[in-house]
């Protein structure tokens, strides 16, 4: 046989073997993504508009995770002053050029912390009077002002509010529908749903039989911590790593006319965000939070409501940690939340439609794991109730980390 006979049935050898072992080889391109989420799609979002050829796998029929069950608040008056009040705001204003691009709908209609006591006043003054200095677009308002900027707050009782211009809303089960349309056709970025990955290694990944190679990989997969590289979490177990399961909530359609104005949160919220702890006010407001109402400490709840599009209202939540999720919701929790809104709120119809539940990965400290577990890997997990809001921040500074230019 001679040496053009033997490379020639090498290599034939070779794709038959591949072929067998069903890794037929797709074409190589800059990016492939691991998990169609918002972190997901938002990395498929800026790298595809900056020219790159981008692959999104899922393995879901579609993404079914925390990025669908959440309120859809952009939410950068939650995030402390420095580098992560900065990624907050980055993340907002690519929310902005991303929703004008798509033309989906959204709500920049700012916060309101409302105050309903005087400790909760205290801590909203004094944020008031600190965080402007500190880079955060908010003042104080008296009830009078609050009531004026919002129609879904009970004026009885009500001393005034925290403002905050910067915070946003969508509904994300809209936006996490609509991306990957919108991807496909402006930026020919190629979606594989239905498509577990089974691998990743440098430059590769095998999926749905077949190998595909890309420049670099981001896995993007929320709170799953055993699929793909299950040795990159072990030693964060032992910080505390676990998981967050929270309940929700969503009303039946308000009338067509009513707005709710800015998204609300209340005193709770103050005992929940670290923004607040620069506060010297915030913990006679924690300690008497935990004397009088233990069944929220208990199940961490702290009430929000934001509004969707379709003019329903999105209400929660609490906040229950462990590795193992309890599948069933808790009756008491929903109740604890309605009870509570109940008393503050002033809306047409608290009817319920929908209830559920969400799941997000936690660590007691960091917001979000950057993990690189092989050359052009990147294993990005938020860890943190904050995807949405952190989401394009994350993924722009991930990608930049990983060579591409945006």
């Amino acid at each position: 046989m001679g040496a053009f006979s033997r490379l020639f049935f090498c290599l034939n050898t070779v794709l038959r073997t591949e072929r067998d072992l069903g890794l037929n080889r797709a074409g190589r391109v800059d990016v492939c993504i691991v998990g169609a989420g918002i972190v997901g799609l938002a990395h498929a979002y800026l790298a595809g508009r900056a020219g790159r050829t981008v692959r999104v796998f899922e393995r879901n029929p579609a993404a079914v995770g925390a990025s669908i069950r959440n309120f859809g608040m952009v939410w950068p008056i939650g995030q402390p002053p420095g580098r992560m009040h900065g990624l907050a705001l980055r993340s907002r204003a690519l929310w902005v050029e991303m929703l004008e691009e798509i033309g989906l709908p959204y709500c920049p209609t700012g916060s309101l912390h409302a105050a309903y006591r005087e400790d909760e006043v205290a801590v909203g003054k004094e944020f008031a009077a600190k965080g402007p200095g500190l880079g955060y677009d908010c003042g104080w308002l008296t009830a009078e002002e609050t009531l004026l900027r919002s129609s879904a707050l009970r004026a009885e009782g009500l001393l005034g509010a925290l403002w905050s211009a910067t915070e946003l809303t969508v509904d994300p089960r809209q936006v996490v529908e609509a991306l990957p349309g919108f991807l496909a056709k402006r930026y020919g970025v190629e979606f594989h749903f239905n498509t577990p990955v089974a691998r990743v290694e440098s430059g590769a990944l095998w999926a749905g039989g077949e190998r595909f190679e890309a420049e670099s990989v981001v896995v993007a997969g929320g709170d799953d911590f055993q699929t793909l590289f299950p040795q990159a979490f072990e030693g964060y177990f032992g910080q505390g790593l676990t998981r967050c399961k929270l309940q929700m909530m969503r009303t039946v359609a308000q009338p067509a006319e009513w707005r709710m104005g800015p998204s609300l949160a209340f005193g709770l919220s103050f005992c929940h965000y670290p923004t607040f702890a620069i506060c010297d006010a915030l913990p006679a407001l924690a300690e008497r939070v935990a004397a009088e109402t233990p069944e929220l400490t208990k199940w961490g709840i702290h009430v929000m409501v934001s509004q969707t599009a379709p003019n329903e209202l999105t209400i929660g939540d609490s906040h229950q940690y462990g590795l193992a999720v309890d599948v069933f919701d808790r009756a008491e929790i929903d109740r604890l939340i309605l009870n509570y809104a109940r008393e503050y709120l002033r809306v047409p119809a608290l009817e319920i439609a929908q209830r559920w539940h969400g799941v997000y990965a936690k660590h007691p400290e960091k917001p979000y794991l950057r993990i690189a577990p092989a050359e052009g890997v990147r294993v990005v997990t938020v860890t943190s109730g904050i995807g949405m809001t952190i989401s394009f921040g994350l993924a722009e500074e991930n990608l930049r980390e990983m060579g591409a230019t945006l």
